[in-house]
């Protein structure tokens, strides 16, 4: 390991916004019977010195950006980057100290362990911002398959939302289809978040356009809900997204509720999702994002 790895390290020991636990301590109950971590169900109190507010969580945060800037410009709310990686919490942390920003915190942790952490309501917002669409391995691993959203709602309030935003058009349309299968609010949906004007998800354009070009059907399960996208969809934007934007490419967005009754259903392949055909249109440039 080199020297600066080691130094990010050791100053992530001073950062008061970095909740770093051990493994063994999530596991101490093996791993379908996690530990409840102390903070659990005390987020203002513990890690935002109690200002009070909404929490919105950012999974798979990298280096944070995307959580510090939607924390500038919403103060009254309480942003946390949840990511496992200590060398890219590093930055988010320290610039976080630096700015004297109260309502920001960051959680080191893998994220099958979020249940581990936040209590029944404890969160109104979930942002998935350019996850990893493992395109070869179980769809389990997606973060926003039917075993995450599972996950999700013991701790999202009713009504909460799930942001995902993604170069990948494989993710989307997957999560899309979990969203069509378990008959979840969706309110708004884009293949081209930058190159066309908003048109609510509820008339069902978007997603029909965007599948008749590409040859697909439409299910026709969109919900009636919908909504203005707010500004911060477009104007805070990751490191990626920006390098993708300069490159012409497209950023796809999906805003859905997760609140649902019974068990989640994962999209039958090819039936509700046809993972081969969205497969073969990714490309080689996921690779690049995750380099």
């Amino acid at each position: 390991m080199g020297h600066g790895k080691l130094r990010k390290f050791a100053e992530n020991e001073t950062f008061s916004c970095l909740l770093q636990p051990s493994a063994e301590e999530v596991l101490a109950g093996g791993y379908f019977n996690l530990a409840d971590h102390p903070v659990k169900g005390h987020w203002i109190e513990q890690m935002f010195g109690g200002h009070k507010g909404d929490i919105v969580l950012e999974l798979g945060c990298g280096k944070g950006e995307y959580t510090l800037e939607l924390a500038r410009r919403n103060p009254d709310k309480n942003y946390i980057g949840v990511d496992i990686k200590g060398a890219r919490l590093w930055r988010g942390a320290k610039t976080a100290t630096e700015e004297g920003l109260r309502n920001v915190a960051f959680l080191r942790t893998r994220i099958e362990f979020i249940t581990a952490f936040f209590g029944p309501g404890e969160v109104s917002e979930i942002w998935l911002t350019f996850s990893d669409p493992q395109l070869r391995a179980s769809e389990n691993k997606r973060l926003s398959s039917a075993m995450f959203l599972e996950r999700y709602r013991r701790f999202l309030r009713p009504g909460g939302i799930i942001h995902l935003k993604t170069d990948s058009r494989f993710l989307y349309e997957y999560t899309l289809a979990v969203a069509q299968v378990n008959a979840l609010p969706i309110l708004a949906a884009t293949t081209d978040l930058y190159g066309r004007q908003d048109i609510p998800a509820a008339a069902g354009v978007i997603p029909v356009l965007a599948e008749k070009r590409l040859g697909q059907k439409s299910s026709g399960r969109h919900s009636q809900r919908s909504r203005a996208l707010p500004a911060e969809v477009r104007e805070v934007q990751t490191f990626y997204e920006s390098m993708f934007l300069e490159m012409g490419l497209p950023i796809t967005y999906l805003e859905f509720c997760p609140d649902h009754i019974g068990p989640y259903l994962n999209p039958r392949d090819p039936e509700d999702f046809d993972s081969a055909f969205w497969r073969t249109l990714e490309g080689p440039r996921r690779s690049f994002s995750h380099q």
